[in-house]
C-alpha cells in the first residue's frame, strides 16, 4: 500500500505519479470537479482525447468526478507520458483523499507503475539497437 500525503496548511490530498520521464504532482480536494493542469484548463492542456480519457477514466472508477477539484503540475517528457503520470498521481491523491476508494483503483490497475522506459543507446551503435549498414563492396 502507498504511505498517503496530506498537506499540513490546507489538508489536499497529494499524490506524486510517474511515467516514461514525466513526472506528475497532484493535489486533491474538496470541489466541484474542475481539473487544472500547469494553471491551464484539462481540456486545454491535453488535446488528445486518449489522454483525457485516462485521467477521468480514474475519477469514474471512484465517482468522485463530480466532487473533487484537481490540481496538476506536469514536468518532463511529452503529452502520453505526462497524462500517465498524471493518471497515476491522481489515483494515489484519490487514496490519500479517501482511503475507502483503494480497491477500485486497485482493481483498475491505476496504483501500478509502468516500468517502460527508453533504452539507451549503446556506443557504436545508430540508436538502442539498430547498427551500421552492411556494404558487401
Amino acid at each position: 500500500m502507498v504511505a498517503v500525503k496530506k498537506d499540513k496548511i490546507n489538508g489536499d490530498a497529494l499524490g506524486t505519479g510517474r511515467r516514461k520521464s514525466s513526472v506528475a504532482r497532484v493535489r486533491v480536494r474538496a470541489g466541484s470537479g474542475k481539473i487544472t493542469v500547469n494553471g491551464r484548463d484539462f481540456e486545454e492542456y491535453f488535446t488528445e482525447d486518449q489522454d483525457r480519457r485516462w485521467i477521468l477514466e480514474v475519477l469514474d472508477a471512484c465517482g468522485q468526478r463530480e466532487s473533487v477539484d484537481v490540481l496538476v503540475r506536469a514536468s518532463g517528457g511529452g503529452n502520453t507520458g505526462q497524462s500517465g503520470a498524471v493518471r497515476m498521481g491522481l489515483a494515489r491523491a484519490l487514496m490519500g483523499y479517501n482511503e475507502e476508494l483503494f480497491e477500485p483503483l486497485r482493481d483498475g490497475g491505476f496504483l501500478t507503475r509502468d516500468a517502460r522506459m527508453k533504452e539507451r543507446k549503446k556506443c557504436g551503435l545508430h540508436g538502442a539497437r539498430r547498427g551500421t549498414q552492411f556494404s558487401k563492396r
